[in-house]
């Protein structure tokens, strides 16, 4: 009875995920890759019609490759089902988050567009935020 008992900690011990977080993980994925398409596409737009100086647009553009950066990294740390690796995912949401917050509100021309891409960011990332703090504090029991 006792090595029953073992044979399932240890089961129970490797399956420890969170599902309600894999599944954000997954579809902010997707999101993100959408996302930055129509970034890709708005800055093409505001580069042409709009009087966007060179050098925010070089800059802006710079700064989408780095959120690119950050969050393939962030995403791909938030899969593992360790407890250290989702503690980087959290603390790479934090960079994260602030572009976001610059697309949504500092840069220099903002389309209406955008705005709301980057407020439904914002809104993966405090539900990822919550769900990841959650899982660090059950996977660290």
């Amino acid at each position: 009875m006792i090595t029953l008992d073992l044979k399932m900690a240890d089961i129970y011990i490797s399956q420890l995920s969170s599902t309600p977080l894999q599944i954000l993980f997954h579809l902010n994925g997707w999101y993100f890759a959408a996302f930055f398409i129509a970034e890709i596409l708005m800055f093409i737009y505001k580069g042409v019609i709009l009087p966007y100086p060179q050098a925010n647009l070089i800059l802006d553009v710079v700064l989408l490759l780095l959120f690119l950066g950050l969050e393939t990294l962030r995403l791909f740390y938030g899969q593992c089902d360790r407890s250290l690796a989702l503690f980087v995912s959290v603390a790479v949401l934090v960079p994260c988050a602030v572009l976001s917050v610059y697309y949504l509100l500092l840069q220099t021309f903002v389309l209406r567009l955008e705005f709301v891409l980057n407020a439904v960011l914002l809104c993966f990332y405090s539900f990822e935020l919550v769900l990841g703090l959650m899982t660090i504090s059950v996977f660290s029991r």
